[in-house]
């Protein structure tokens, strides 16, 4: 487990790197392969029955499968495939993620001394704040809904450390409503693309009375 959370952390360094939207969705279903594989992993250990590996089948489904598709078809629609330069340096926002890894590693130590999955905590606190941090300073959308989907992850990871292993409705009700919200923004973007020949949303600021 300690060789996965190094390879997701890894990742999440990446996405603050990445403006390219195509390589920025590939790196997202890099994240959430991972975190199906931790799915599994809690799975085999629980060994509570076949359900046990619901969380990983679901995470594969629709974070690796139904959700990319969704944001590459957009994508192809779209003239330009670069986020654009940002009030905020890629460096600030890597340094930024490096922050907040030292920052949880703190918050757990002082919230929560001696838990044994300190290191799955901690990452799943880096993850929703770099989901968050990539919410604030990318201005293309569909990186916006990347970010969403890392801070739903980074929940998802905590919620599976601290109870190890979510109940079946829980777990279903989690996905559906991140599915609900992801299919809600890919339309809201594509009719952004229509009206302002761009995703940017800096441009909604045009809309103000």
């Amino acid at each position: 487990m300690e060789q996965l959370l190094i390879l997701l952390l890894a990742v999440v360094f990446l996405q603050t790197r990445i403006m390219n939207l195509k390589n920025a969705i590939v790196c997202l279903m890099a994240q959430s392969t991972i975190i199906a594989v931790a799915c599994f992993m809690v799975g085999m250990e629980s060994n509570i029955g076949w359900h046990s590996f619901l969380p990983a089948i679901l995470t594969m489904v629709f974070k690796v499968g139904v959700i990319p598709y969704a944001l590459f078809t957009l994508v192809k629609k779209l003239t330009n495939e670069q986020e654009l330069e940002s009030n905020i340096n890629a460096n600030y926002s890597t340094a930024a993620s490096a922050f907040f890894v030292v920052l949880s590693y703190m918050l757990i130590d002082k919230m929560l001394p001696g838990i044994g999955s300190r290191d799955i905590v901690a990452s799943s606190l880096v993850l929703i704040m770099t989901g968050l941090a990539l919410i604030v300073m990318r201005s293309r959308a569909i990186m916006q809904i990347v970010g969403l989907v890392t801070v739903e992850n980074g929940i998802y990871l905590f919620g599976m450390a601290i109870t190890e292993g979510l109940p079946i409705i829980i777990e279903l009700g989690i996905f559906l409503d991140v599915l609900i919200a992801v299919v809600v923004l890919v339309i809201l973007t594509k009719r952004l693309s229509l009206s302002f020949m761009t995703t940017d949303t800096n441009v909604l600021q045009k809309l103000k009375g």
